[in-house]
C-alpha cells in the first residue's frame, strides 16, 4: 500500500510551514518505512496499520504545537504488491523511453 500525505499547521502568523513539516517528516523517517519526500506530499509504503500509525504520529507532533492542523491523504491500496514506491515510476519511465 502507498499513501501520499501532507500535514501542516493552519492559521497563525508564520509565512512558512517548513519547520512544522520537517517535524512530521522526521516521524516518517524514524518509522523506517520506505518513503519519498516531494514538494507537495510525503509518500510512504507499508501495511495499512503501520501507515495509519505514522500519519497519526506525524499529525500529533504538529498538534502538540499548533491548535489547528490540516491533513490530506491519498492511498493506493493494492494487496500483495510491494516495492511500488519505485516500480510505478519505473513503469512510466519505460513508457517514456519507448
Amino acid at each position: 500500500m502507498l499513501i501520499a500525505f501532507s500535514v501542516s499547521p493552519l492559521g497563525g502568523e508564520s509565512e512558512t510551514v517548513g519547520p512544522a513539516v520537517a517535524e512530521a517528516v522526521r516521524v516518517v523517517r524514524e518509522s523506517g518505512l520506505p518513503h519519498q519526500l516531494t514538494a507537495m506530499y510525503t509518500i510512504v509504503e507499508g501495511e495499512w496499520d503501520e501507515l495509519m500509525a505514522v500519519v497519526k504520529r506525524a499529525t500529533d507532533v504538529l498538534l502538540a504545537d499548533y491548535p489547528r492542523v490540516s491533513l490530506v491523504l491519498k492511498a493506493d491500496i493494492r494487496p500483495g504488491h510491494t516495492g511500488q514506491l519505485t516500480a510505478k515510476v519505473d513503469r512510466v519511465e519505460q513508457y517514456l523511453a519507448d
